[in-house]
């Protein structure tokens, strides 16, 4: 282990989605054995509790809109508690490496000349298409996955490739997408996709209070009012979604908005593929 996480080195940690069983055998012998763990807001409880008492914990929040802490600063804590010669754990909610600014801070650190390695871990699209019973990729629907942030800064509009985005033949993921699904359904529609596409809202992804919401393109802008402002939700679009990777979800928290209307408050909900079917825990 003493090679693997030397004095004066830095561990970016993927957290995974929320849920400790989810993290990797990996990342928790990391926890275990690091000195100092600096964490992001999204990281879930149960995570945080694997660590030992005697690591000191820094928040560094992170999360949507409200920042604890500029990402400058992040950098120089880490730089100065690594040449301390701390062994530095730099927990990231999800994969470290997909929107995580894991290079600005790697950036950071070797031009300080600390030893800086990535561990990765289950990024929240991933979490979120298990417990839907969804695949991101299907043969014949869905042949590309491609990931999007919808993080805006104020009232600028996204900045992205519209057209490229609205491939009917992929499966995009909006991380940070809630105040800008009016704006993505507007958008996606304009550069041709069907708004009959369905589309799957996902917020506390792995974790007791996970809520999923399958909903159609034209209809986002209202099935995202179902999430307060301050939940961190998943938009995944695509043909793929309508498609049930299991016959039977147990506990998979899926609830259903279609042309316009809530379904039934019942605790079985149906897609349009007729064989499948979800059992939901109540919202």
């Amino acid at each position: 282990m003493a090679d693997e996480f030397p004095a004066g080195s830095v561990w970016l940690v993927g957290a995974g989605p929320g849920d400790p069983d989810l993290l990797t055998r990996k990342a928790e012998r990391l926890l275990r054995t690091g000195t100092i763990v600096f964490y992001d807001a999204l990281v879930g409880e149960g995570v945080l509790a694997l660590i030992p008492a005697s690591v000191r914990r820094v928040p560094v929040g992170k999360r949507a809109g409200r920042h604890s802490k500029e990402q400058g600063t992040i950098n120089d804590l880490l730089v100065a508690a690594a040449l301390a010669g701390e062994r530095v754990v730099r927990l990231k909610g999800g994969d470290p490496s997909i929107f995580g600014r894991s290079m600005e801070e790697c950036s950071a650190l070797v031009q300080a000349g600390v030893q800086v390695r990535i561990c990765p871990g289950i990024t929240a699209a991933s979490a979120a298409a298990a417990s839907a019973g969804v695949s991101l990729s299907l043969r014949g629907l869905a042949r590309r996955v491609q990931f999007a942030t919808a993080h805006k800064r104020g009232d600028a509009p996204l900045d992205l490739d519209w057209a490229a985005l609205a491939d009917p033949h992929c499966t995009t993921v909006f991380y940070m997408g809630r105040s800008a699904a009016a704006e993505i359904s507007r958008n996606l529609t304009a550069a041709g996709l069907s708004g009959a596409t369905p589309v799957l809202l996902a917020c506390d992804v792995s974790l007791a209070s996970e809520r999923l919401l399958q909903t159609r393109l034209d209809l986002l802008h209202i099935a995202v009012s179902a999430f307060s402002s301050d939940q961190p939700t998943l938009i995944l679009v695509g043909e793929a979604l309508a498609v049930g990777g299991r016959m039977q979800m147990v506990g998979s928290g899926l609830s259903s908005l279609r042309d316009g209307l809530p379904q039934s408050t019942s605790p079985v909900r149906k897609l349009d593929a007729p064989s499948t079917v979800f059992a939901s825990r109540p919202l």
